[in-house]
């Protein structure tokens, strides 16, 4: 399948957008994360393509989309911005499916949540990438989420967050990813992951222009966490030994999102590339499913347990 390969404007960011599938077919969003860029997301691209009009960009900082130096051009309400532009040039006023993997999740939580988006917004699926207001919300007692976990998932998720205390850091993380990191990050995905991941030519400048991505957003999260209802059916893919982002942050949510469904698979985190088909066919099924079910008042529960 050949890829339409576009730029698109967000007030003023320049974004790389590549387009894929039947020009007629129901379209799919897919959101990379962090330190990655849209070439995440080819393996399950080519599964989705051939039913789906898919659609992948390079968020702003990442692969061969524009890079703005401001951190403050890397706050949420902005990346939900660019979503919407995406969004807007390539599937017009039709509905579309979103999914997002890590940062990719994340931001898209911002999309999901909020009412500039409501009705467009068809399904959202989320791996590995809480909502930050949720996640904070939790961390400050939320009743909800504190009886759905089990004991002590609060205090494991801190120790697998140990990264965002040393992406705050100044100069450290940037002397990493330069002096051996981006180099060395198919290693680490060989090591940690078992995933044999071919070398992206913008690693470097993906993991420094993504630093922003943290200091712009946790901070002001973990301090002033907002209530944020999502307006779109929620399907979480949840790898169990995701080494970043533990399962628990999925769990209790539903004063927040709904009746939602939940896909656990005995996979790391970046199960994106390490169990394409089994992520395709999860993606897939629920978009089946809402879409059988988009003429009731009610979401149809999916469990689809691997």
């Amino acid at each position: 399948m050949i890829h339409d390969m576009q730029a698109v404007d967000a007030d003023g960011v320049q974004l790389a957008v590549y387009v894929s599938g039947p020009r007629d077919a129901p379209p799919i969003v897919l959101v990379h994360g962090y330190p990655d860029s849209a070439a995440v997301w080819a393996p399950i691209r080519a599964l989705l393509e051939t039913r789906y009009r898919v659609i992948a960009y390079d968020v702003r900082g990442a692969g061969a989309s524009d890079a703005p130096r401001e951190r403050s051009a890397y706050r949420l309400e902005r990346l939900a911005a660019d979503l919407a532009a995406v969004a807007d040039a390539t599937c017009c006023t039709q509905p579309f499916h979103l999914v997002g993997h890590d940062w990719g999740s994340i931001q898209c939580w911002e999309a999901v949540t909020d009412s500039a988006l409501a009705g467009r917004i068809a399904s959202f699926t989320s791996i590995s990438g809480p909502c930050l207001d949720h996640a904070s919300l939790g961390l400050r007692g939320d009743r909800a989420q504190a009886a759905a976990r089990p004991f002590g998932a609060g205090i494991r998720q801190m120790f697998k967050s140990w990264y965002i205390v040393f992406f705050h850091l100044p100069v450290l993380p940037e002397l990493v990813w330069r002096f051996g990191g981006a180099y060395g990050w198919p290693l680490w995905l060989r090591v940690t992951e078992r995933i044999r991941a071919p070398r992206d030519p913008a690693q470097l400048r993906n993991a420094l222009n993504g630093l922003k991505l943290y200091r712009a957003n946790f901070i002001e999260k973990l301090l002033r966490p907002r209530a944020r209802h999502a307006h779109a059916p929620v399907h979480f893919i949840v790898p169990l030994r995701d080494r970043y982002v533990g399962a628990a942050l999925s769990l209790g949510l539903d004063t927040w999102i709904g009746p939602h469904s939940r896909d656990e698979i005995d996979a790391g985190h970046w199960v994106v590339l390490r169990e394409p088909a089994r992520i395709a066919a999860s993606i897939e099924g629920f978009i089946t499913a809402r879409e059988a079910s988009c003429q009731t008042s009610g979401m149809v529960r999916v469990n689809i347990i691997g």
